[in-house]
C-alpha cells in the first residue's frame, strides 16, 4: 500500500457531519425562503402535471421531484432531497415534456440546498446539529 495516501492521517479521527455548521440569522432566513420558493413550485408544477395527463407514469419525474420537495421545506435529509430533486428535474428536461429554463432552475436551486446545507430552521439542524453536552459539576 502507498503511504502517501490522504486517508493514511485519518485513521482513529472522527469524521466531521457532512454540514460543520447550520446557518442561523439572515443567512438562516436566506436558506428558509429558498426551500419553501423551492418547494412551493415543485408542488405546483407537479399537480399542473397530474391535472394534465392522466398516465402516472408520465407524471414519475414530477411526482419525485415533489416529494423531494416536500423533504425539502421541512428540512429532511436534505443533501439527499436536492439531489433526488436535481436527478428528476434533469430527466425532465431531458425527456422533453416541459420547458427547458424552469426545470433547470429548480435543478439548481436543488444541488445548491444539498451541498449548502438547510439552515438552522429545520429538522435536519435539530435531528443532526452541533449537541452541547453539560456535565454536572462536583
Amino acid at each position: 500500500m502507498n503511504d502517501n495516501l490522504p486517508w493514511k492521517y485519518c485513521v482513529g479521527i472522527p469524521l466531521q457531519r457532512l454540514f460543520s455548521t447550520f446557518a442561523n440569522g439572515w443567512p438562516g432566513v436566506g436558506l428558509l425562503i429558498q426551500r419553501l420558493i423551492t418547494a412551493a413550485a415543485l408542488v405546483h408544477y407537479a399537480t399542473i402535471r397530474l391535472r394534465e395527463t392522466s398516465h402516472v407514469a408520465s407524471s414519475a419525474p414530477h411526482l419525485i421531484a415533489a416529494g423531494a420537495g416536500v423533504l425539502l421545506l421541512v428540512g429532511l435529509w436534505t443533501p439527499l432531497a436536492g439531489a433526488v430533486l436535481t436527478a428528476a428535474e434533469i430527466w425532465i428536461v431531458l425527456s422533453g415534456d416541459c420547458g427547458f429554463w424552469m426545470p433547470l432552475v429548480l435543478a439548481s436551486m436543488g444541488a445548491s440546498l444539498a451541498m449548502i446545507g438547510p439552515g438552522a430552521w429545520s429538522f435536519d439542524a435539530r435531528l443532526f446539529g452541533r449537541k452541547q453536552i453539560k456535565t454536572l459539576s462536583s
